[in-house]
């Protein structure tokens, strides 16, 4: 089968509520953008841009080298974010993106991969993204980790915070056994061009606002997203200042 062609388009926002900044902050003397950019290009893929609404974050990525472009400050989601990037560079509908989150350093180049492909080979698919299996009830109850259901082909039914599903026998009992193959979602996806041209026009739904997941709009309007097991584990990205000691020691090894 031919390699399968892709862009990477890295969203990177300064005003982040937990953590400002963010993606400028210095990881082993490189800024986490960078790390995060060289994740991408060690995946294979054909372009790989850091999309932002930041001079300083601009700034710091052309002083690496990477191609940047500059989108609107007023964008509710990084999925819109992207839908301009696309137009702005006039990408065909066919075309394959994947959108890596700027605080994931240690997202393994496979795995972006693996999304990028998992789109190619499924022509009805509109996203692609990936999971992990739960193997602990306290992430099973974690709202911080989202769960997916798929169906038979790998197709998302629902994403949430909450436990779905709900084992009802075994939940009964404080230590009882995860039967029913909880899996993890992670926050990578690949889009078909055309279905990110779509995306702005779709309108919030209350599925979306209430889980704080936006991936319910996409699959509330009739969107199909392919969910893949992930083939190997991602270390953890950086959501809060705490996370920056973890992340460092495990870039040092």
């Amino acid at each position: 089968m031919p390699s399968t062609e892709f862009t990477v388009i890295i969203p990177a926002r300064y005003g982040s509520t937990r953590f400002p900044g963010k993606p400028l902050v210095d990881i082993g003397g490189k800024p986490m953008i960078r790390h995060v950019h060289e994740r991408a290009l060690e995946s294979g893929a054909a372009r790989v841009l850091v999309a932002t609404d930041d001079a300083r974050i601009a700034a710091a990525a052309q002083g690496f080298g990477a191609e940047v472009v500059m989108t609107r400050s007023d964008h509710p989601s990084g999925t819109d974010r992207l839908a301009e990037v696309v137009e702005q560079l006039g990408l065909h509908d066919p075309a394959i993106v994947v959108n890596l989150q700027g605080d994931e350093p240690l997202m393994p180049p496979g795995l972006v991969r693996q999304t990028a492909e998992a789109l190619a080979q499924r022509q009805e698919a509109d996203i692609a993204t990936l999971a992990t299996p739960i193997v602990t009830r306290t992430d099973v109850f974690d709202p911080n980790v989202v769960k997916v259901v798929r169906d038979r082909d790998g197709y998302a039914l629902y994403f949430s915070r909450a436990p779905i599903p709900w084992d009802r026998d075994n939940f009964k009992q404080a230590d009882g056994p995860l039967t029913a193959g909880y899996l993890r979602h992670l926050g990578i996806y690949g889009y078909r061009v055309s279905f990110l041209r779509r995306y702005p026009c779709l309108s919030e739904v209350e599925l979306e606002r209430a889980e704080s997941l936006e991936q319910l709009r996409a699959l509330w309007h009739g969107a199909r997203i392919y969910v893949g097991v992930a083939n190997e584990l991602p270390g953890p990205g950086v959501d809060t200042p705490a996370d920056l000691e973890k992340v460092a020691a495990a870039l040092a090894v």
